[in-house]
């Protein structure tokens, strides 16, 4: 038996080292069920996770091309030994799951007949949260208890690559929440109240255009620079709607086009000094930056700044940002301010997730400094 194990347990080391570099879920599930049916010489296999109304809410497949995938049709419904799996307490081995009385023919005219079976629970927190399904041995007419306990240690790994996965996309969709929470503040805190500016300041020079042509001119005036103003905010929002490439620029040229753009758009002096800082390329960069973005933004927009100095030093294991303006500053501990601007909680609480520190010094009418100090890579 330690012949089989020996390489198996190194194949098993192997899948979950490369389960660990993937990202989305259907990534994951992908990589186990491969993993699963090389391990034990299945010639299909399959992995699914319930939705819990009686349908799986993803369901993969290994060793069945795509054309046979779509003659089968829709996802199975979770009945039979499909969902007796999904509530067995250990593994279930047959070789010949047509003798099973929970089999009752439950598979589509287009899928291929299969006789040996293995069937693991996957268990997270004591909650089944999967299952691998295994059919038709190579070579033998049955899995054994070998093969089964290869797929045992396969599933437990693969319930924390699957609860890391669905965290990490929960994660990423939360991020893409906020930020589309902060778009909307942005519109509604300058675009919306511009607009609204613009729009009494056209009816009143509408109004005065007979009776004052003087008065309605310097309305008119008005109108003009109101409208110069909200197109720069829209410019400044759509241009920050463009996500930074961390991977093809790093963290310094992300931050550099950043500055650039402000620049052009706000016609404000912003240097950046970093002196070929190293980042990580990593989760951390990706936080930092959009830390330094909101301390950016924060300057521009609700600072009144007309010089902003941004600082990068480190390397790949401690970093240190630091955004330096010339506004009009504000009290940070104020509370009727945080609940106006919630970038300030937002940048403290990514810093926290970060294992860092975040400190921010104003004095209303000195301006403001925002240092991060953060170590490790984020990965």
């Amino acid at each position: 038996m330690s012949e089989r194990v020996s390489p198996a347990l190194k194949a098993v080391s192997d899948a979950v080292l490369a389960v660990a570099s993937q990202r989305s879920v259907d990534e994951v599930l992908q990589r186990l069920v491969d993993s699963a049916r090389e391990l034990v010489g299945a010639r299909y296999a399959a992995l699914g996770i319930p939705d819990g109304t009686g349908g799986f809410r993803r369901f993969l497949v290994s060793g069945m091309s795509d054309e046979l995938v779509t003659a089968m049709g829709p996802l199975p419904r979770t009945h039979g030994v499909l969902g007796a799996m999904l509530e067995a307490d250990g593994a279930y081995l047959t070789d010949d799951i047509h003798q099973d009385p929970r089999f009752r023919g439950w598979w589509p005219e287009q899928h291929p007949d299969m006789r040996s079976f293995l069937g693991v629970p996957i268990v997270a927190r004591e909650t089944v949260i999967g299952a691998f399904y295994l059919t038709e041995k190579a070579g033998a007419a049955c899995f054994d208890a070998v093969d089964q306990e290869l797929i045992e240690l396969l599933a437990a790994h693969a319930a924390i690559a699957i609860t890391n996965a669905e965290l990490y996309e929960r994660n990423r969709e939360l991020s893409i929440l906020s930020e589309r929470n902060r778009l909307a503040l942005e519109l509604h805190d300058v675009v919306s109240q511009k607009l609204f500016s613009l729009k009494l300041a056209a009816e009143a020079a509408a109004t005065l255009l007979e009776r004052d042509p003087a008065s309605a001119r310097v309305q008119l005036d008005r109108v003009r620079e109101l409208a110069r103003e909200a197109l720069t905010e829209l410019r400044s929002l759509i241009l920050g709607l463009r996500p930074a490439d961390l991977a093809l620029d790093g963290l310094e040229g992300a931050l550099r086009k950043e500055v650039a753009m402000l620049r052009r758009v706000h016609g404000i002096e912003v240097e950046l000094h970093a002196d070929g800082a190293a980042g990580s390329g990593g989760s951390r960069d990706a936080e930092v930056l959009r830390i330094a973005l909101e301390a950016l933004h924060n300057a521009v927009r609700h600072a009144a700044a007309q010089r902003v100095t941004v600082r990068l030093d480190g390397s790949r294991h401690a970093l240190t940002l630091e955004v330096v303006d010339d506004g009009i500053g504000f009290d940070p501990a104020d509370p009727e301010l945080r609940s106006h601007h919630l970038g300030l909680t937002s940048m403290e609480e990514r810093a926290r997730d970060l294992g860092g520190r975040l400190q921010l010094s104003s004095v209303p009418g000195a301006g403001t400094m925002v240092r991060l100090e953060v170590s490790g890579d984020g990965e």
